[in-house]
């Protein structure tokens, strides 16, 4: 593998930074603040997790999706207002609050894994590196600034700036033709099988898994609280980590 590669694209969100701990954090803290006496926060974040769990997997196939792609307010407020209504509560201001509220806590909570600026800084000297990342284009910006490593990337493709997102061909294709390759001197790194690891594999490029026990999105039912497994007599990654570190010997060997 390490000889074809030419290019190296990473996914953002639970790849480099810990994403579903801010969430986490994001939750908890908004709910602390602003979130009805009925409930504790703890208790409440269990009741966004039920709302979540109806309402985000048919939001692609929404009217929502197409302002989703922009901005991520309006459906995070929904979320919000669902979150609140399982209780009977109907209070859109107070809906309004929790969204920025949590907007703001899960950005100020946002951190890199502690080896990612290492591992980035080795890897850019040998290699060009582009970001592939699902999510709002507001949001995914966000993050990136909050995170300072816009730098590191020559190309930076956004679910929200494309409307589309991966796992979707065209998204991978673009990647391709921006560093003029082919598909196997392209290897992608990501945290999501479905995602980042599955379409790599199937349109020809290299793949490594990263896979780490914090990788539990909030939405998870408790007794479902486990990382992604490879599906039954899915094709394996190019190799699966724990730590981005562990790319390092793997590039910087030849």
């Amino acid at each position: 593998m390490v000889k074809s590669v030419r290019a190296i694209y990473f996914d953002l969100d639970d790849t480099l930074c810990g994403y579903w701990n801010a969430s986490k954090v994001g939750l908890k803290n908004a709910f602390a603040m602003h979130g009805p006496e009925e409930c504790s926060p703890e208790e409440w974040v269990r009741h966004w997790a039920a709302a979540f769990r109806e309402y985000a997997p048919q939001l692609k196939h929404t009217n929502w999706y197409q302002g989703y792609l922009k901005s991520a307010e309006p459906s995070r407020t929904e979320q919000m207002r669902l979150t609140l209504a399982r209780l009977g509560i109907e209070d859109p201001e107070r809906a309004k609050r929790l969204s920025q509220a949590y907007m703001e806590e899960r950005d100020g909570a946002l951190k890199l894994f502690e080896d990612a600026v290492t591992v980035l800084d080795a890897l850019a000297v040998k290699y060009p590196l582009g970001l592939i990342t699902n999510g709002p284009a507001d949001v995914q910006r966000q993050e990136i600034a909050t995170l300072g490593i816009g730098h590191y990337f020559q190309n930076v493709f956004i679910e929200g700036e494309m409307g589309e997102g991966k796992p979707v061909r065209a998204v991978f294709e673009r990647a391709e033709q921006a560093v003029n390759c082919q598909p196997d001197e392209l290897l992608m790194v990501g945290n999501s099988y479905s995602h980042d690891i599955r379409p790599a594999l199937d349109y020809g490029w290299h793949a490594v898994w990263i896979r780490r026990d914090s990788d539990v999105p909030p939405s998870v039912d408790g007794k479902d609280a486990a990382p992604e497994k490879l599906p039954a007599e899915a094709p394996e990654p190019d190799m699966t980590i724990s730590e981005l570190s562990e790319l390092l010997p793997l590039l910087l060997s030849s």
